[in-house]
């Protein structure tokens, strides 16, 4: 990993403000999944299922991009603990970006279910067809959400806190960058 610069870089920024949209779009769209049974049920998969490919191949790229890149230093005064959570806050995130889509797509595999992208791409199964680990995944898959959801929820009000309360350069590193 290179030394860290002022700010991420624009691809580093474009990539998570992307990542930033289709995961609330993910989220958003599993809730709507896991309530509907009529005719939009379907089309829901469909979405999920190319959104969370789509999520795994940037996440490889943002996660590849970051070893090289690096990341800014946080500030020199902000307490040693709040630096530890910050670097397991982005620890957790790469381990569900990469993990949640995988996990699904085990899960389909799993149920028997054909993984068919937009455009008509079929990704092969990556698992046996079985009830009792496609259970286990879906409940993975649930409780990881949700867990998710709870770390994204962190991760905009610890973005605030550097915005509106310590008003230091944390925020701008990842909007429109310091250099």
């Amino acid at each position: 990993m290179t030394a860290a610069s002022g700010s991420f870089s624009l691809l580093q920024r474009l990539l998570h403000w992307v990542m930033a949209i289709c995961i609330l779009a993910m989220l958003f769209i599993g809730v709507a999944m896991v309530r509907t049974i009529g005719p939009d049920y379907l089309s829901l998969i469909s979405i999920h299922k190319s959104l969370g490919v789509a999520i795994l191949v940037l996440a490889l790229l943002r996660l590849a991009v970051r070893l090289r890149k690096g990341a800014p230093a946080l500030p020199y005064d902000l307490p040693a603990p709040v630096k530890l959570a910050a670097h397991l806050s982005h620890l957790a995130f790469y381990l569900l970006m990469i993990g949640m889509p995988l996990i699904g797509w085990a899960m389909m595999s799993a149920a028997g279910y054909p993984i068919v992208l937009a455009g008509g791409l079929r990704l092969p199964a990556i698992l046996p067809a079985s009830r009792e680990m496609h259970a286990l995944l879906w409940d993975a898959h649930f409780y990881l959400a949700m867990a998710f959801f709870a770390l994204v929820l962190v991760h905009i009000a610890a973005a605030l806190f550097h915005l509106l309360v310590r008003r230091d350069e944390v925020f701008k590193q990842m909007t429109v960058g310091t250099e």
